[in-house]
């Protein structure tokens, strides 16, 4: 169980992005150790792979806080962390989150009012480009000649020869996450050495075809469907991937891509994974149980991956003075969500479906109780009771402290490409049908509900009820924004949500906040890069 991640701890060639090599977009080692020693055996090799998964979970090299593989005057825990980060990009300028903290520019995102100055959009332009460098080296000291030269034979090197695979996935889903927040991204790869020359820039469409060519080409290199050990991907993550790029390809290329989105969800779901029974389980600190219904999770562990912008961050974030409902120590009474998520539910209680849950013993569901008049008090507003770091079995979690989770993050999950393969196919794509499609919407829904009292029939599946079913579904998990934007509805005046906009009733903005713009220190430090329309 989370075997990998028991060599994150283990030193590695760490590097550091500095206020001074920032001015370079250099990283550089900040210890002793050298590519020929790190990767002089094949644990070394091992000890990196875990490393760059382990890019997604933690933030620095020495626990919580305190040894940051990314600085510059960014704070470790809230602006470096990806998964605290891709959260606060794709939940909070949505109907699904606001937060009570008043640090910094946080407000913006919710207002969407930020700027190419903001902190925390530099912080997460730095990390996927970071996990990108760390994944280059890693590639470039895995040839056969390097591996050669090491006396790395047999089965070690042929483990080794695998594990580029999957790190070419990362490389792509980093990629995707630059993609999708920014619109382009700097482009680098194995063949760029590090200080050698300034990054280009890739445009949108450009990188979903490097991306899209990229998982083609490691498909058949990947460990089979369901067959690599937990946490780390294979053939069902690289499908599902182009399954929700090919959704999104109308976004991203000007193109639309959806019969291609129903063909990798087909892969997907034919692959033999299955929805984990009970729906609220799937969030919780034992999660690795779901393991039949995630195609790839960040692997977190309350004494292994600690750090305070993994899914700690959705426990504690989620609570204040009820955090024992939650299965931590304390609350830190920031985030909760809108009415008008909670009203996607046509019963907000959870008492039948069971995805709704909004309310603790303290806070209710009446229309006071979610109306939000003061942002700044977490009193106000449902909360989120979905990450709780508790066992589904009762027994003990991994920190006795209960201060760092245990519940893992799912990147991909079934239900997902079960509502991929539905919209799409409601998009006109061809390869599959309203038929095949309603029963996989309705799957979801009896999970949800318990039996098939949720069950919807042909006529109810339309476009708005899977954008709805699809907020049901998968609300706090990063999809929101994108989806919002897919739908032509983050920005404008079409749908309103609760302080969309910085107004209590609602408002619309400016096209320009569809897309987060490149961070100015970024544009200063590279002339090869140019900033997004408006900024």
């Amino acid at each position: 169980m989370k075997n990998i991640m028991k060599y994150v701890t283990v030193s590695l060639v760490a590097a550091v992005l500095t206020s001074s090599c920032a001015k370079k977009l250099d990283l550089y080692p900040v210890n002793d150790l050298t590519p020929e020693k790190t990767y002089a055996t094949a644990a070394g090799y091992k000890s990196v792979l875990a490393k760059i998964y382990g890019t997604l979970a933690i933030t620095g090299n020495s626990g919580p806080a305190g040894n940051p593989d990314i600085s510059g005057g960014l704070d470790e825990g809230s602006q470096v962390a990806f998964i605290r980060m891709f959260f606060n990009c794709q939940e909070l300028p949505t109907d699904e989150a606001v937060v009570a903290w008043n640090d910094q520019t946080i407000h913006d995102f919710h207002d969407m009012k930020w700027t190419s100055a903001d902190p925390f959009l530099k912080g997460i332009y730095a990390r996927p480009i970071y996990n990108i460098t760390l994944i280059n080296e890693y590639m470039r000291e895995s040839t056969d000649d390097k591996l050669a030269e090491r006396g790395i034979t047999g089965a070690d090197a042929t483990e080794i020869k695998k594990s580029v695979a999957e790190v070419r996935f990362l490389r792509a889903f980093n990629y995707w996450v630059m993609m999708d927040l920014f619109g382009k991204s700097t482009f680098i790869t194995e063949a760029d050495l590090i200080g050698t020359t300034l990054p280009k820039e890739i445009k949108r469409g450009d990188l979903f075809l490097y991306i899209e060519k990229e998982l083609k080409a490691i498909e058949s290199e990947l460990a089979t469907a369901k067959s690599s050990e937990y946490g780390r991907v294979d053939q069902g993550a690289a499908w599902a991937l182009l399954a929700r790029m090919y959704l999104n390809a109308g976004v991203y290329t000007g193109t639309d891509r959806y019969t291609d989105a129903i063909t990798y969800a087909k892969k997907v779901i034919g692959a033999g994974y299955s929805l984990y029974s009970g729906y609220g389980r799937v969030f919780m600190a034992d999660n690795d149980k779901a393991k039949d219904e995630f195609m790839f999770a960040v692997n977190c562990d309350g004494l292994r991956t600690q750090a305070y912008g993994n899914t700690t961050f959705f426990v504690h974030a989620a609570c204040g003075d009820e955090g024992a409902e939650y299965g931590v120590g304390g609350g830190w009474y920031g985030y909760r969500a809108t009415s008008a998520l909670v009203n996607l539910f046509s019963d907000p209680t959870g008492a039948t479906d069971k995805r709704a849950m909004f309310t603790t013993s303290k806070y209710g569901t009446s229309p006071a109780q979610l109306t939000i008049t003061d942002i700044s008090n977490f009193d106000q507003g449902p909360h989120v009771k979905k990450y709780v770091n508790i066992r589904s079995d009762g027994g003990p979690v991994s920190d006795s402290k209960k201060e760092f989770a245990d519940v893992d993050f799912p990147v991909f999950r079934l239900s997902e490409m079960y509502l991929i393969y539905a919209e799409a196919v409601l998009r006109n794509g061809t390869g599959g049908d309203l038929t095949t499609a309603l029963g996989y919407i309705n799957q979801i829904r009896t999970r949800a509900y318990g039996n098939a009292s949720g069950n919807i029939s042909a006529g109810q599946l339309t476009l708005q009820f899977v954008l709805d079913e699809r907020a049901r579904e998968l609300y706090w998990e990063g999809h929101r924004r994108t989806d919002l934007i897919r739908y032509g509805v983050l920005t404008n005046n079409a749908y309103l949500w609760p302080w969309k906009g910085g107004v209590s009733s609602g408002t619309g903005v400016d096209s320009k906040y569809n897309l987060f713009p490149i961070p100015s220190s970024n544009l200063v430090a590279n002339p090869n890069l140019t900033q997004n329309t408006g900024y």
